[in-house]
């Protein structure tokens, strides 16, 4: 099989376990679920509609690239979900994987995802990542999608607690002066692996996926509802709150709850991919896949609950209701801004600022896999007001957008192309 053919049949496959996969069901089957309040889904083009872009390929294959980091120097860092974080250039150049990346094990959606700099990079250049690591003694590699789901689903929860599949982690180190490896590698934390955000405080916002190999729910949502409250706020997915160096700030929301893990900031979330902080209110957002339909964009509050598995605007992946009763709303579970039925498969995420669009300033891109398309989301306060669809032609899983200096984007296609997005 040659390589292009090999890695769209391998990213199709990891998409079994986000919102883009079509198991058994499609959500267009099914009617579309109630709004909680007018404008939450369904928002209208906007009355001005975005200019002409021009689209340029800055490199034409990657091997897999998940997320990148712009530096100073305006060269880029790419991370490729393989286990390699490599330096791009403007002008088509890309370097071989940098030294020190450690060990990654791939399976299903799991493998090495977000870099991003320290705000003081220019001075002590500090990268950040998330990452799967195998299990001590396991060579670092790819396995097969059943050793991650399948081996797991068919286990009971003591047998999964004692298996050996890999952690979720983050960490930190120092970019070498010369660009070509890492130094000082330090693990922050264990049990979260997709986004990292800095918050205006200088913590870091760090968002993972539900954990559901440490409780009971199957692949594609519980058809119950779980109550164990210590099972929502440390095996749900969550987004978690650490300092620079792994400690844990003082103001986290359960510290007073010692059944509950300090670092964590929100639960029940389901596969978050992409976070920002929006500029205008120091609020962090998240977006996040739901199983068939619901993916959806939140504020994330301390302490909040956000539903998974017991409320969602989805459906499992055969078509039944989310635990049961198909549940869209509870009391005490936060409402999202916005929600998509069906999915867009979201990954990326960020408020623009810049000056190349002045029309799309305090707007929210976001890169849509299964909608292949960026997606700008206009808003009236934290309301979105207009949807619009842009880079439809180039009919490619948009992975990630980040917003150069100029206020171009640098957006990275699941074909592997970094591609540059300005003013036509």
């Amino acid at each position: 099989m040659k390589a292009a053919a090999y890695l769209t049949a391998l990213f199709a496959l990891v998409a079994v376990f986000s919102s883009a996969a079509r198991a058994q069901a499609k959500a267009e089957d099914y009617p579309p679920p109630k709004p909680a309040f007018p404008g939450q889904t369904n928002a209208p083009t906007p009355a001005n509609p975005s200019p002409a872009l021009k689209v340029e390929t800055i490199i034409p294959r990657f091997n897999g690239p998940w997320s990148l980091a712009i530096m100073p120097n305006g060269k880029m860092l790419v991370s490729e979900r393989y286990g390699f974080i490599r330096v791009a250039e403007m002008n088509g150049f890309y370097s071989a994987p940098i030294a020190g990346v450690p060990d990654t094990k791939i399976v299903a959606a799991e493998s090495l995802h977000d870099v991003v700099l320290d705000p003081d990079f220019a001075h002590n250049r500090m990268i950040y990542f998330t990452y799967f690591a195998p299990p001590p003694g396991e060579t670092p590699g790819s396995w097969p999608l059943e050793y991650f789901y399948a081996n797991v689903w068919k286990a009971s929860v003591s047998e999964r607690r004692t298996m050996r599949v890999g952690e979720e982690r983050v960490a930190r180190a120092r970019l070498s002066d010369d660009e070509r490896r890492l130094e000082n590698v330090e693990v922050l934390l264990d049990g979260v692996n997709r986004r990292i955000v800095f918050a205006p405080d200088g913590t870091l916002f760090i968002t993972g996926a539900d954990r559901f190999r440490f409780y009971e729910p199957s692949y594609d949502g519980t058809d119950h509802e779980i109550n164990d409250p210590d099972i929502l706020r440390n095996f749900t997915g969550r987004v978690v709150r650490i300092n620079k160096d792994g400690s844990i700030p003082k103001d986290n929301p359960f510290l007073d709850q010692p059944t509950v893990l300090p670092e964590t900031y929100s639960y029940g979330h389901r596969d978050p991919e992409g976070a920002a902080i929006n500029p205008t209110t120091g609020k962090l957002w998240v977006i996040e896949h739901g199983p068939l339909g619901g993916d959806k964009i939140s504020i994330i509050k301390p302490g909040g609950n956000y539903g998974w598995p017991n409320v969602s605007y989805g459906r499992r992946y055969n078509g039944d209701p989310i635990a049961g009763t198909g549940a869209t709303q509870k009391p005490g579970v936060e409402q999202p801004v916005y929600y998509w039925y069906p999915d867009i498969a979201p990954c990326g995420l960020i408020f623009y600022t810049g000056g190349m669009f002045p029309e799309w300033k305090g707007n929210v891109l976001i890169g849509g896999m299964g909608a292949k398309s960026l997606i700008r989301l206009v808003l009236d306060g934290d309301k979105v007001v207009a949807e619009e669809r842009l880079l439809k032609d180039l009919n490619q899983r948009v992975r990630e957008v980040q917003q150069a200096p100029d206020g171009s984007l640098y957006i990275l296609l699941d074909d592997g192309r970094l591609i540059r997005v300005s003013r036509k």
